[in-house]
């Protein structure tokens, strides 16, 4: 199994310059992953990905043909992506949890909250990059993920900052 790199974002909200600034700093990635509010721009971060693009609708994609949520198999990994707001995530994050270990997922990841979260449970991952436009948790530092995956295909989790 050859290593696996993937940018995970969300919440761009039209706002690329930090997008583009982590693309540059990360590359070469295998997969990017957003996870909502691109708010129309899709086919823009699809062009500047510069590799493949898993993407899905945010509370803010008015009109969007994104769906809502998706699965993902990635490296025997069972990853649900989706926006999170249909599961109330402002309000906590059992019940993303929930529905992810329900479904047979591994790992669940969600943006919405603006927030970054890595909370490693023994039924399922749950990630949140924040935001890399408009971050909303103390400091209000840009933020976003990545999952690499090793050549014994074990995924490692990072939340990583701007500035």
């Amino acid at each position: 199994m050859r290593p696996m790199k993937i940018l995970i974002v969300s919440d761009t909200h039209r706002r690329h310059s930090n997008l583009e600034t982590v693309l540059e700093r990360e590359k070469p990635i295998d997969l990017m992953i957003h996870l909502g509010d691109a708010e129309g721009a899709e086919d823009y971060i699809a062009e500047i990905a510069g590799c493949p693009l898993e993407i899905v609708s945010g509370n803010s994609d008015f009109f969007s043909m994104l769906p809502r949520e998706k699965e993902l198999e990635i490296e025997g990994y069972h990853i649900l992506i989706t926006h999170g707001h249909y599961y109330y995530v402002t309000a906590g994050i059992e019940d993303i949890k929930k529905e992810a270990y329900g479904r047979g997922m591994d790992i669940v990841m969600f943006g919405h909250t603006h927030r970054p979260v890595i909370d490693y449970d023994r039924d399922v991952i749950a990630i949140n990059p924040g935001s890399i436009s408009c971050p909303r948790q103390e400091g209000k530092r840009p933020s976003y993920a990545i999952m690499q995956i090793d050549r014994d295909g074990k995924a490692d989790f990072t939340i990583k900052y701007l500035n």
